[in-house]
């Protein structure tokens, strides 16, 4: 039994929508803990840089004909494009604000000997808005990476439950937390609580619209259809790269408490994304050679 790649997408679409509405109401909620937060991050982290390489990179190179040369290079050239957008979006929008507790503030201080510093200025009324579009246009991405591996995948044969999961889990864990950043800088700027619900209900909005018009949008482009596709999946794999090595876990490294911890959650995203590649090949494989029997 096979699932409908269209109906699993909006299966996915719908989870991500979902997981990053409670994201950003969380903090009405609960308060999450500083080390909470950073083996979130750390695990993550591992999960995307796995998803970049064990699923995103190498459907591009299958779907631009193998590994000779060409088809190397060029996936080679749309994930350096991939990455440096993203780099200049986190330079642009200063997003990924991810450190949502003043707990263990001076436990941490006192690790990076900034208990002398000044404090930082108050959050201005409008700094939402800067992060708030750096995250839209970064979560938009997201949509095209999880609309161009079902597109990628679909024409396969892969059993059910399997199609771009590690991409989906990858987006869904992580928008959680880009949620909190915006509807947290909100709540400090003094914004309301039903505004902080609408620009939280719109974010969570932004990587379905991105997965459902890429993924139903690209067919009109006929004969260049694969290429694009396989260009988005490359370009999506230099996203994911730059928002782990970048962004995650930079923040993490410069944490000295907790090493053996966050390093275990990071290796662990990237064993889960390995681990599901790997099934998901074994899948692929079974499938083409029941199909091949039945052909007989």
């Amino acid at each position: 039994m096979t699932v409908s790649p269209t109906l699993l997408l909006f299966v996915y679409c719908l989870a991500i929508a979902g997981f990053s509405l409670v994201g950003g109401l969380l903090p009405n909620w609960v308060r999450m803990t500083h080390t909470r937060t950073q083996l979130v991050m750390s695990f993550v982290s591992g999960l995307m840089l796995g998803v970049a390489f064990y699923y995103l990179l190498p459907h591009s190179v299958a779907m631009l004909g193998g590994p000779d040369p060409d088809a190397v290079d060029t996936t080679v050239w749309w994930l350096m494009v991939g990455l440096i957008v993203m780099l200049l979006l986190l330079r642009l929008f200063h997003f990924h604000q991810h450190d949502f507790s003043n707990e263990e503030d001076e436990h941490h201080d006192n690790h990076h000997g900034h208990q002398d510093q000044a404090p930082e200025p108050p959050v201005h009324s409008l700094s939402w808005v800067g992060i708030a579009l750096g995250l839209a246009l970064h979560t938009l991405i997201d949509g095209v990476a999880l609309g161009a591996i079902m597109q990628g995948e679909s024409g396969g044969s892969t059993g059910a439950g399997l199609l771009g999961i590690g991409v989906f889990l990858a987006i869904l864990l992580h928008k959680p937390l880009d949620a909190m950043s915006i509807t947290a800088v909100m709540e400090a700027g003094g914004w309301s609580r039903g505004a902080r619900a609408t620009t939280n209900l719109v974010f969570a909005l932004m990587c379905p619209l991105g997965a459902l018009l890429f993924f139903f949008g690209v067919d009109l482009l006929a004969d260049t259809r694969s290429h694009v596709v396989a260009a988005a999946l490359s370009f999506s794999a230099g996203a994911f790269i730059c928002i782990a090595l970048s962004d995650l876990l930079p923040e993490v490294h410069f944490h000295s408490h907790d090493r053996a911890k966050l390093t275990l959650a990071f290796l662990l995203g990237i064993g889960l994304a390995y681990g599901m590649g790997s099934v998901e090949h074994a899948s692929a494989h079974l499938d083409f050679h029941i199909d091949a029997n039945e052909g007989r």
